[in-house]
């Protein structure tokens, strides 16, 4: 009999690229957070108690940065506080909780192109980082069973993106310069990817910290052009500044992690960003054009 999973946020980008890739091997469970609010003790606790899941995957986070900033409370309510509902859900019954998190747990202060590893302090600059943070306490804190995923400048054919916003942005005037942050690195990583990874991590039952990224690094400006060249769409894009680009949110001018315990322990399927970008382009890019042109 195939083993259960229950998906929190099931609804949203990773959510269902993970019941997508799952169902194949395992009983699937995936509400979204309106169906299951994870900062809802009671109905965390219920949910889990009627399920009885071998593995708790929560995809649920609130991942508006800029607006992290103005609503700390819903951003610790989400963010640590639902890991924790999770955690105590988890022991309770033994499940092992697989938890996914962000490089913005890092300050990025370090020198690209040398990345950070599981072993690497963190130290977030933004509320958002920082309420991410408190969550990976948590769990390590309550879930004797747990896998906890850090995974960075994530994008899919689901919900709202950097990639879609670059496309919106190019599509309605073509004629438009588009100014793109280029001292920014980090690790695009296609959530059909990362919900493949997580399956592995899954699978083999691993505790512990990894981080799980696209492979290689690029900057904003980088990702973007290679993306609206795949895209074939006309465009014109200028690199900026963060300095020239100033947001609510302070983020790490260095978000490249390195996937060295997934590697080590034989368990890494995550692949260089430009191949997974060419896939997710292949595959979704007519999808896409009809979105935006919408």
């Amino acid at each position: 009999m195939k083993k259960q999973v229950l998906i929190c946020g099931g609804a949203g980008q990773l959510g269902r690229d993970c019941a997508a890739v799952l169902e194949a091997a395992w009983r699937v469970s995936a509400p979204g957070s309106k169906t299951l609010d994870i900062a809802d003790r009671e109905a965390v606790l219920e949910a889990v108690e009627a399920l009885r899941p071998d593995v708790i995957l929560n995809c649920a986070a609130y991942t508006k940065v800029d607006q992290c900033e103005t609503d700390r409370a819903e951003a610790w309510r989400v963010n640590a506080l639902g890991p924790r509902n999770l955690a105590e859900a988890g022991a309770t019954h033994g499940a092992l909780l697989v938890h996914v998190s962000t490089d913005y747990v890092f300050d990025g202060r370090r020198v690209p192109p040398e990345p950070y590893t599981e072993d690497d302090a963190p130290g977030p600059l933004s509320v958002y980082g920082q309420s991410k943070l408190a969550g990976e306490m948590a769990v390590r804190e309550i879930a004797e069973r747990h896998a906890i995923l850090r995974t960075a400048w994530l994008y899919g054919a689901g919900g709202h993106n950097f990639l879609k916003t670059m496309l919106r942005l190019a599509v309605s005037d073509p004629e438009r310069v588009i100014r793109v942050v280029n001292d920014q690195y980090g690790c695009p990583t296609w959530s059909r990817d990362l919900a493949r990874q997580i399956a592995r991590v899954m699978e083999a039952g691993v505790c512990g910290t990894f981080h799980a990224c696209g492979e290689g690094f690029c900057t904003w400006y980088d990702l973007a052009r290679r993306f609206l060249e795949l895209m074939a769409v006309p465009h014109r894009l200028s690199p900026c500044s963060t300095s020239e680009y100033p947001t609510a949110a302070v983020r790490p001018r260095n978000s490249i992690l390195e996937n060295r315990r997934l590697k080590e322990d034989g368990l890494d399927v995550m692949r260089p960003w430009e191949e997974a970008l060419e896939e997710f382009v292949a595959l979704n890019g007519r999808a896409l054009l009809e979105e935006v042109n919408a």
